[in-house]
């Protein structure tokens, strides 16, 4: 009997400071809506259908890192949730699924949602309820305004960064270039004609700007205008089935000017083969993230990692679609964030840490890179690459551009 109550005891003395630190634990662990102890959840829109769809691919690829979390037992021991939201690249219907999500669905954060006239449109309504809007599928400038939008951050290198090194090549290259832009007649567009006149130092050596809308079928006609006004050298400020459409029309009329495309078209299988191969040879674009399709990357490591999770979990996917890459890493992303949060999952503390990134080396970020940002200049990617398709594949010129 006596030995018994001794076991007893020894139980108790065992047991009870586990019971404790458990209970401690469970009592410092601070949530907001969309996460609690198993669960944290998560929302984006994203152009499942629309002009846009092949940008849908960011969602998928990046709902299918959270997976590989998932399967690896997620993070602090939490599953994440993935809302994928179609809002149709349609800013009305952005702000639809946006408002379901925050309110109906109570996600945590909107991440990575597609496009600059989506996410504007849903800005302010997210800012002023003080919900996370996490690395956008957007370069715009607008995102990196901490005084007036503390709750939004962007991901990728600015249009405007981007542009200014076109203008910087340009200048360098093509001293007396006429220049003529097609660009997208939203803020997307408009950032990077505002960006290359700045970065030009005037709107002098642009002879022409042609701006089409998302909703047309062609710009087939813009295309025309730019050739008509003697341009030869060509930027085209456009998402993907525009900027295919531009290079097919060029190559076409046997048009031959030095031709730019924006990186967020840079697509061997979304742009350039569409576009036809031969009219895609020597077309420049700029990359900050490694190149899925250069051979030069097989022995690398951050590529066999990313290869072995799209052999698992995306295994009928485009491995040539940059997209694919894009999605997992601002994925990585997030989820450094999300660790970096611990118990402390309040919308609060997740925008400290996602405004607090220090030398977050990712494997498929282009080599000598990192993300980096700050309580000040939220933008967490500044670095890019110069890239001229050969006809099989990027290759990179130039010196690594540092903003």
């Amino acid at each position: 009997m006596a030995r018994f109550a001794r076991l007893r005891l020894r139980a108790a003395c065992i047991l009870l400071p586990l019971l404790a630190a458990g209970a401690a634990s469970a009592q410092t662990a601070k949530y907001d809506p969309g996460a609690d102890d198993k669960t944290i959840k998560i929302g984006t829109t994203a152009p499942l259908s629309g002009p846009v769809s092949a940008f849908a691919q960011i969602a998928k690829s990046a709902e299918a890192y959270f997976r590989k979390v998932n399967d690896d037992g997620g993070v602090n021991g939490r599953r994440i949730q993935m809302i994928i939201a179609d809002d149709a690249y349609s800013p009305p219907k952005t702000v639809e699924q946006t408002r379901k999500l925050v309110e109906s669905d109570e996600v945590l954060l909107i991440f990575g949602g597609v496009g600059t006239p989506t996410n504007s449109a849903v800005h302010k309504y997210l800012n002023d309820r003080k919900v996370p809007q996490l690395f956008l599928g957007s370069g715009a400038a607008k995102w990196d305004d901490p005084k007036n939008f503390p709750w939004t951050v962007g991901w990728q290198p600015t249009y405007r960064d981007e542009a200014i090194a076109y203008a910087k090549f340009i200048k360098a290259s093509h001293a007396n270039a006429k220049i003529g832009v097609l660009y997208q007649n939203d803020d997307l567009g408009k950032d990077y004609l505002k960006a290359l006149e700045e970065g030009l130092g005037s709107g002098e050596a642009i002879v022409a700007r042609a701006a089409y809308e998302t909703s047309a079928p062609t710009v087939d006609t813009q295309i025309l205008q730019l050739k008509t006004a003697g341009a030869d050298v060509v930027l085209v400020a456009a998402t993907p089935k525009f900027a295919a459409q531009a290079i097919r029309k060029i190559g076409e009329i046997g048009w031959k000017p030095v031709t730019i495309i924006s990186n967020v078209s840079a697509s061997i299988s979304g742009v350039l083969e569409p576009a036809g191969k031969d009219n895609s040879t020597g077309v420049i674009s700029s990359q900050y993230l490694k190149d899925a399709t250069d051979p030069g990357n097989k022995d690398d490591a951050g590529y066999k990692e990313w290869l072995a999770f799209m052999d698992k979990y995306l295994p009928d996917a485009n491995k040539s679609d940059w997209l694919n890459v894009y999605g997992y890493t601002i994925a990585q992303t997030l989820v450094t964030v999300l660790k970096a949060s611990g118990n402390d999952l309040t919308r609060a503390n997740v925008m400290k840490q996602a405004t607090g990134l220090k030398d977050v080396r990712l494997p498929m970020l282009i080599n000598g890179t990192a993300v980096n940002n700050s309580p000040e200049r939220y933008t967490p990617m500044t670095s890019l690459q110069l890239i001229r398709f050969d006809g099989t594949r990027w290759v990179p010129f130039g010196d690594l551009l540092k903003n």
